[in-house]
């Protein structure tokens, strides 16, 4: 078995971490998508992938955020195993993190769900500009 530098944010389900995490998350809990949230357009792969990047630009932060989080459920929602990354796995992925937890009731605020995903993984470090998009998002 590969060394494990990724977590669980939903026991046997959906797993996150960075970019060099892939290859280990879908041979270890055989998923069956894997989310990147990278910006730059990812090289081709062997595994099932979707491109869903969460956006540097300002205005476009929010929606991109919202449709990371909606890749990661719709996946997780029909059965499937899933693994989302960014390039190390705290700023983009913890942010997905954070909105995952959201929409699965896991909390009742930006804040603990934030706090959550720092327990699950250390180096998760939301942004202040990603922070205040899913506080837009979460706490209307």
């Amino acid at each position: 078995m590969m060394q494990k530098n990724y977590q669980a944010l939903v026991n046997g389900r959906i797993f996150f971490g960075g970019a060099a995490d892939v290859e280990a998350a879908v041979m270890n809990e055989k998923v069956d998508v894997v989310i990147d949230l990278r910006v730059k357009e990812p090289e081709a792969v062997t595994y099932n992938r979707v491109h869903a990047p969460i956006a540097d630009e300002a205005e476009q932060v929010e929606a991109s955020i919202q449709h990371a989080v909606d890749e990661v459920l719709s996946a997780y929602h029909n059965g499937k195993k899933v693994f989302f990354h960014c390039g190390g796995g705290g700023g983009r992925a913890g942010t997905v993190a954070v909105g995952a937890l959201m929409e699965l009731g896991q909390a009742k605020s930006v804040e603990e769900a934030e706090q959550q995903a720092k327990t699950i993984r250390e180096k998760v470090n939301v942004r202040e500009p990603m922070k205040k998009a899913l506080q837009n998002i979460y706490e209307k």
